[in-house]
């Protein structure tokens, strides 16, 4: 037998959550066979099996959280089913014994005859006082080895499921010799309800969408986050953008859109103003001469924020391209960890929704978001005389007022209004 383990991630991911299992006990696998896929804090990963066989069986369940280094299959290298070479081996010894037990039981408890068997598999769940207590396979393992009644264990996990680490727990709490009762009633009785009442479903939330959370709530709390506000009058980038879209697509095999003249105006800003493309750690302020703009995405899971590598070194069909693979991608879960790592500055279009204002959220440890919104035309002021209707955006450019200060922060936004206002300069900037 061989155990199927997880594997070193990331250095900053110890653990994930089971997403599916693409093997089922009795599946043949062969040596780098995907077997299971886990999601981490970032990123879906596909675990392979290092060795050839027959599955046996699953230590862990769909949405259980497993360790780096953690069993979590057991791979049979003869080849067998899952199970029933084991099975077929203590069958002889179970009717073996069988006979010679029975008298015994006949006498001792002739009650019981009249009671019809209630057989319980390994992969059914105990039932006391009609409620079902469900438990991992690696708790039921765990749980029989140390000879714990999973009825008896108080769980934490608010769906009602006993964990490993629920029974590990148990093991260690002292013996009670009280009525079972309160022991049974440990379950949270609110969950139940829920779970009971047809105009309300519970969803656990996926380790995506936790990470996501608590980043989020993490950096309100510990960044002093100020928005400041403009807006960028969109003409001449659209008439720009009109004139050239065909011949760009049919040299470059990549549309032309605004993104591309976004990324190029925030590098020229960030020059410009460096601290927006710096993070603190600890007393220190670290500076950084390179610009890996993150683009932020939508997917089904959360969003998620890929890396444009070297944007400044990047023309704008390099930048087109690197952000259209990087989305698709991130709808199909492709994303690799280093797709994701060590962003300098974010960029956010909430523009694509039909938002219109919004105050973007910092990703941490970056000090700088901007947020682009929907194009609008709105009747705009050309001087004291006319007026005149123009496709208008508003700009959103949130930063940690701990290293930029709010005359940084708006020089910054002014100069990506204007380079946006002038595309020329994009060019002339490089």
């Amino acid at each position: 037998m061989a155990e199927v383990k997880v594997p070193e991630l990331a250095e900053s991911i110890s653990e994930g959550t089971v997403a599916q299992w693409l093997k089922q006990p009795g599946d043949h696998v062969e040596k780098g066979d995907y077997i299971v896929e886990l999601e981490t804090d970032k990123v879906n990963v596909e675990i392979i099996s290092e060795h050839a066989g027959t599955i046996q069986e699953l230590l862990a369940d769909e949405g259980d959280t497993v360790q780096v280094g953690q069993a979590i299959a057991i791979v049979d290298e003869s080849g067998t089913a899952g199970g029933s070479s084991s099975a077929a081996a203590e069958a002889p010894k179970a009717e073996a014994q069988a006979p010679a037990a029975a008298p015994e039981a006949a006498k001792a408890a002739p009650a019981a005859e009249s009671a019809p068997e209630q057989p319980v598999t390994k992969d059914e769940s105990s039932a006391v006082n009609g409620q079902r207590t469900i438990a991992s396979p690696a708790a039921r393992k765990l749980a029989r080895e140390k000879g714990i009644d999973l009825t008896q264990v108080p769980v934490t996990d608010p769906l009602g499921r006993v964990r490993v680490q629920d029974v590990e727990a148990a093991g260690k709490a002292p013996v009670k010799t009280a009525a079972p009762a309160p022991a049974a009633q440990t379950k949270p009785a609110p969950a139940v309800q829920l779970q009971n009442d047809e105009r309300v479903e519970v969803i656990k939330m996926s380790r995506r969408r936790q990470t996501i959370a608590k980043r989020l709530v993490e950096v309100q709390q510990t960044a002093a986050m100020l928005t400041t506000f403009n807006e960028v009058d969109m003409t001449a980038i659209m008439e720009l953008r009109n004139r050239r879209k065909d011949a760009f697509f049919k040299q470059h095999d990549v549309k032309l859109g605004f993104m591309s003249f976004f990324t190029k105006a925030v590098i020229g800003a960030l020059k410009k103003y460096p601290l927006l493309n710096a993070e603190i750690q600890g007393n220190e302020i670290i500076k950084k001469n390179f610009y890996d703009i993150g683009v932020a995405v939508s997917t089904d899971e959360g969003l998620v924020v890929p890396v444009v590598r070297d944007a400044d070194r990047k023309g704008f069909a390099d930048i087109e391209s690197s952000i259209a693979d990087l989305a698709v991608k991130a709808r199909n879960n492709k994303l690799a960890l280093s797709d994701l790592q060590g962003g300098t500055f974010t960029i956010t279009n909430g523009g694509t929704f039909g938002s219109l204002l919004s105050t973007p959220i910092l990703n941490a440890p970056q000090v700088g978001i901007l947020g682009m919104h929907k194009i609008q035309v709105r009747p705009v002021a050309i001087d004291k005389d006319r007026m005149e209707n123009r496709p208008m955006m508003y700009l959103a450019l949130s930063y940690d007022h701990r290293i930029v200060d709010g005359k940084e922060a708006v020089g910054f936004l002014v100069t990506v209004k204007e380079l946006l206002e002038d595309p020329e300069q994009l060019l002339l900037e490089g």
